[in-house]
């Protein structure tokens, strides 16, 4: 067991910050603060720092019960990036742990990351998140190799890292505006400032999706849809412009998509049912392409099927959320955190 320091201890010198952000994360909350309990000692006192979003249960009283220092936000707008800012710039430490609460800490991943920060140019080392629970759905098991990616020097980093506050400090923290790719957009930044963002090929966190229904699957893509624009629109007219690229290529695979199946429905109500086996085809060759592509991601072949099939059935709504950006601006307001849990 690491030693904790106390919410009231600031005359003890934090070696590691943990900062863990939730809303209504309920026992998925005690079960990541336990993890961060059970770390391998990382050579000195351990400060954790619980961030809660307005929860409607009781997350900031277990939160406190497991020694966790409580900090509770009231945004007019949550995002997680808000959450995540609100605890760095309490904490004490020079380096800063950020976990999600539905997250479970791999014990070993701090203490051997630290000597990757020997390296002045390293500000941010992230490892491999995988879900706790890939057979309890097939939302699960496909998304669990959204998770995967090659190990060594990156473009970004997901929710779960481990940072230089220093360099924090030196970008201003995360872009509390997003409701989504606030990550990305953070190590765009980092990057402008000369920092290096290392993923590394170890265990860093579980993550719980929990997802077992189409409409959190389809509001999970619509969430990544906005993301991707808004951040898009922010930087297009820069030196180093951000999903550019991956906007455009988003709406054209989407496109096609949608007007096969176009072609499917009036083939079958037309009796042209080659035209609707024609588009059967090409989606399944289109998962098959995908499926050969990650065989490094894993080795079951039907798990790789079903994630080629997810490639490019989330391009629907992805575009759906790229729409919905767009149309709220618009109409000059500002979307709110899209939930799928």
């Amino acid at each position: 067991m690491i030693e904790l320091t106390t919410p009231d201890a600031a005359a003890i010198e934090a070696v590691l910050s943990v900062v863990v952000i939730g809303r209504n994360e309920g026992e998925r909350l005690v079960r990541c603060l336990e993890s961060v309990r059970a770390m391998a000692d990382p050579g000195g006192a351990v400060e954790l720092i619980y961030v809660d979003s307005a929860s409607s249960d009781d997350s900031p009283e277990r939160a406190a019960a497991l020694g966790a220092r409580v900090i509770i936000v009231h945004p007019e707008r949550p995002s997680a990036a808000l959450g995540r800012n609100a605890g760095w710039r309490a904490a004490r430490a020079p380096l800063i742990l950020f976990l999600d609460g539905d997250t479970l800490l791999e014990p070993r991943f701090v203490v051997e990351s630290l000597p990757e920060f020997r390296d002045p140019k390293v500000v941010v080392v992230w490892g491999h998140r995988r879900e706790i629970r890939p057979e309890a759905s097939l939302y699960n098991r496909v998304l669990d190799l959204d998770w995967i990616y090659p190990p060594g020097p990156s473009e970004f980093c997901g929710g779960d890292a481990l940072m230089r506050r220093a360099a924090l400090e030196a970008v201003d923290g995360f872009d509390a505006t997003l409701i989504a790719g606030e990550e990305p957009e953070l190590c765009r930044r980092l990057r402008a400032h000369g920092g290096l963002i290392l993923h590394v090929d170890r265990p860093m966190t579980g993550h719980d999706l929990a997802m077992t229904h189409w409409r959190q699957y389809w509001r999970r893509a619509m969430r990544a849809g906005h993301a991707y624009a808004e951040v898009a629109e922010r930087f297009r007219a820069t030196d180093t412009p951000l999903w550019e690229r991956e906007v455009r290529r988003n709406r054209v695979r989407a496109g096609v998509l949608l007007l096969s199946l176009l072609l499917a429905v009036l083939g079958m109500l037309g009796g042209w049912w080659a035209v609707s086996l024609l588009v059967l085809g090409l989606w399944l060759v289109l998962a098959l392409r995908t499926a050969l592509r990650v065989g490094w991601k894993s080795r079951d072949p039907l798990t790789r099927l079903l994630y080629g099939l997810h490639s490019h059935v989330q391009q629907i709504p992805i575009l759906m959320g790229q729409l919905s950006f767009y149309w709220d601006r618009w109409r000059g307001r500002q979307r709110g955190l899209i939930e799928y849990k």
